[in-house]
């Protein structure tokens, strides 16, 4: 009898075991199916899932800028001339790119001003800045006697001069393509030790185009405001979004002389035309598609494409990096594989069919309220957590967000085109124009629209013979050219009225 109980006991448990089997092998034939269904409906309608889609062709090396000595400096330490990881770091290599306007994290918050708050910068907050930091180290130079403020910071910073020269010269090579390592196994991990390194480039600049105008040196500032659009330029081809963030943030910071340049009515005519035609080769909703695709072939898609292959890593993403081989590493390898393509699925779609059309590059639009309808489908499908939304958490709902800093840099810097004109139209006319189509063609091709809903960006003279030129902004809602601001003092995108002024308050 006991035999007999042990026999129908293995037999049940084997029995078990295969129709678990088979249930196993049904879910992941279902997953694989469900992905692949997906991937070929999207495909007959153009979208591509392959990484040779979004991945940026080759360029000559000795027409590359990234390629330029100096340039390449700021990434060897870490990455071969092929983009493969140097471990451990070489460090022989000197980043001559790495370049601070002040010592460690100490630098004056309030001397640069923001053209988003309608603030001019400071620089006398800057004069004394140098002049105290003197006293404790030699990392800047400083005159022995106080000059004018424009004056003691082009001193300052004249210990980048050698530097910004060499960038200037490797700045006229006709390409750029950053040497990053699109065939890593695991893509999300690829290193971008370069946008840090420009970032910080760009703050040098918009200081010393600030000082520099201030100092009536206005073709030395307009040398680097071409520059720093040079800088934001080399990057723009990187399928990557936190590339593009870092291209947005960049752009603002070369708005600000700019904007002080048109307020103080520095520019000349001819550098006003030539400012034009640089932004104009701006376009951020066509960057907003490649940075999404980017998100969805290179980061998602690479995301699941490598814990398919391995998914014990899934404990490091779990947050335990120690533990992948170790028990819970070990348990992570037993998750079928429908639950990768299940899970890819929940995060390919409401980027495929939510948050990429939201921005229609043919017309120029950014809808907020697409944006809402794909945010409020992800907290739908992501309100009550299932097995395969537990990456869809983690992944989407950040992106967003993103979506607004897109819309809001094309309202920058077409606004920054429009006041340009607005400004060789009153060396012309010794005034401001009354409308904006006045401006057309002799001062600018065409009038940009409001990204927001196609409409014309809003514009009134003022009393004072000034402007106000303005998007209805992310709320879609006309707050008359009133900016909101969060209780830190930053600008809050999601609020009030994106304003370019004719001039400070």
């Amino acid at each position: 009898m006991f035999k007999k109980i042990v026999r129908w006991s293995i037999f049940s448990i084997a029995c078990l075991i295969t129709l678990l089997a088979l249930v196993v092998a049904e879910e992941n034939w279902r997953g694989k199916h469900a992905w692949e269904t997906f991937k070929r409906e999207w495909e007959a309608k153009g979208e591509r899932f392959d990484r040779a889609s979004v991945v940026p062709a080759p360029v000559p090396d000795n027409q590359n800028f990234a390629m330029a000595p100096i340039v390449a400096s700021c990434y060897l330490h870490v990455l071969d001339k092929a983009g493969h990881q140097i471990q451990p770091a070489n460090t022989n290599v000197v980043n001559r790119l790495k370049m601070a306007i002040g010592h460690d994290s100490d630098s004056p918050t309030n001397g640069t001003g923001n053209w988003q708050k309608l603030t001019v910068s400071n620089l006398k907050v800057w004069q004394q800045y140098y002049r105290t930091l003197a006293a404790k180290t030699d990392e800047f130079p400083v005159p022995a006697e106080p000059q004018s403020p424009a004056g003691d910071v082009l001193l300052a910073l004249s210990k980048y001069d050698p530097a910004i020269e060499e960038l200037r010269q490797a700045s006229e090579l006709p390409y750029a393509r950053f040497p990053l390592e699109y065939d890593k196994d695991n893509t999300p991990a690829i290193l971008l030790p370069h946008l840090g390194a420009l970032k910080g480039c760009a703050r040098v600049l918009q200081l010393r185009a600030i000082a520099e105008l201030q100092n009536g040196q206005i073709e030395k500032a307009m040398d680097d405001v071409r520059l720093m659009l040079r800088l934001v330029d080399s990057i723009h081809t990187e399928p990557f979004l936190i590339s593009h963030l870092v291209r947005i943030a960049m752009v603002n910071i070369a708005l600000q002389p700019v904007w002080e340049g048109l307020a103080d009515h520095k520019w000349s005519d001819a550098q006003l035309a030539e400012l034009d035609r640089e932004l104009s080769k701006l376009d951020f909703l066509a960057d907003y598609k490649l940075s999404m695709r980017g998100e969805l072939v290179l980061c998602q898609g690479g995301i699941f494409d490598f814990l398919r292959r391995h998914p014990e890593q899934l404990a490091s993403i779990s947050g335990d990096a120690d533990s992948s081989s170790r028990g819970p590493g070990r348990l992570f390898s037993l998750i079928p594989s429908c639950w990768f393509y299940q899970s890819q699925l929940h995060c390919a779609r409401p980027m495929v069919e939510l948050l990429m059309p939201a921005a229609d590059v043919n017309k120029g639009i950014i809808s907020p309220a697409a944006i809402r309808r794909a945010s409020a489908g992800i907290e739908a499908d992501t309100k009550h957590t299932t097995p395969y939304n537990i990456l869809e958490k983690m992944l989407l709902p950040a992106l967003d967000k993103a979506v607004r800093r897109f819309a809001s840099a094309q309202t920058s810097v077409d606004s920054a085109r429009l006041a340009i004109a607005a400004e060789r139209y009153r060396l012309a006319h010794s005034e401001y124009p009354e409308s904006l189509n006045v401006l057309v063609p002799q001062f600018i091709t065409k009038l940009p629209h409001d990204v927001i809903n196609g409409e014309p960006l809003k514009y009134h003279r003022t009393d004072d013979g000034q402007f106000v030129l303005y998007s209805i902004g992310w709320d879609e809602t006309d707050d008359d050219g009133v900016v909101a601001l969060r209780e830190n003092g930053s600008v809050d995108l999601e609020k009030g009225d994106w304003v370019w002024p004719s001039a400070p308050r």
